[in-house]
């Protein structure tokens, strides 16, 4: 932001995340985060506008490696199964980091920006686009990402409630390969997916192509998300 260097500006971000990891969301007052970064709270305010502002901030930074770790790996020759790393990697990120996976999915704040959150979604949705051009989801990629998405987030959030020894980490595998039955195909299906599967897929397919106008593409994507839902 204008008026804070860099330096601080990650200083100030470090401290919050220490008081988050240490106390929780509760911790993270203007105040503690003035004393433990050493500046004074109006530069807290100029660099992130409002508390809130800083706890994005600090969601964000928090975030970046388990992004990092998510998107660095290399795709494999089967779009499902890395679907299904991505899940694994979500919820191991939350239960090692409870405090951080709360303050951004634990309290959803409608229409209002959450960075961090916003990130992981683009993620996830490169991730169903593939199995889509593959030919493999049976749902509109909306509707994919959304269940996996809610699922995910639902089971990582249940996990970080319980005590550890209570946790069970077989709960996430059922619940990952419900979802994956829910959304996807077998890798090599029997019969033709039929007009719902072929227009899911086709709709996948079209951002790589310019054959059509603009106007042609939307009304295109109309018609193929019309099928694809009925």
């Amino acid at each position: 932001m204008v008026g804070v260097v860099t330096g601080t500006r990650e200083r100030i971000v470090a401290a919050a995340a220490a008081l988050l990891r240490e106390g929780g969301r509760e911790a993270v007052s203007t105040r503690a985060v003035s004393a433990a970064a050493g500046v004074q709270a109006p530069t807290i305010y100029r660099a992130f506008g409002d508390k809130q502002g800083l706890l994005d901030a600090v969601a964000l930074d928090g975030f970046q490696a388990y992004l990092s770790s998510k998107t660095g790996l290399p795709p494999s020759d089967d779009p499902v199964a890395d679907l299904r790393r991505g899940w694994d990697l979500h919820v191991g990120f939350g239960l090692a980091n409870p405090a951080l996976y709360s303050l951004i999915y634990g309290e959803p704040r409608p229409g209002a920006a959450n960075p961090a959150a916003e990130a992981a979604a683009r993620v996830l949705a490169g991730q169903v686009r593939r199995i889509a051009e593959a030919g493999r989801l049976r749902v509109s990629e909306e509707h994919a990402a959304h269940l996996v998405h809610s699922a995910g987030c639902g089971m990582t959030l249940t996990q970080i409630g319980l005590p550890e020894d209570r946790r069970d980490t077989t709960l996430s595998h059922l619940a990952r390969e419900a979802v994956i039955a829910a959304i996807t195909t077998d890798a090599t299906p029997t019969a033709a997916p039929g007009a719902a599967g072929a227009a899911i897929t086709l709709r996948a397919a079209l951002p790589g192509t310019d054959a059509l106008t603009p106007r042609e593409g939307a009304l295109m994507v109309e018609w193929l998300d019309r099928i694809a839902h009925q």
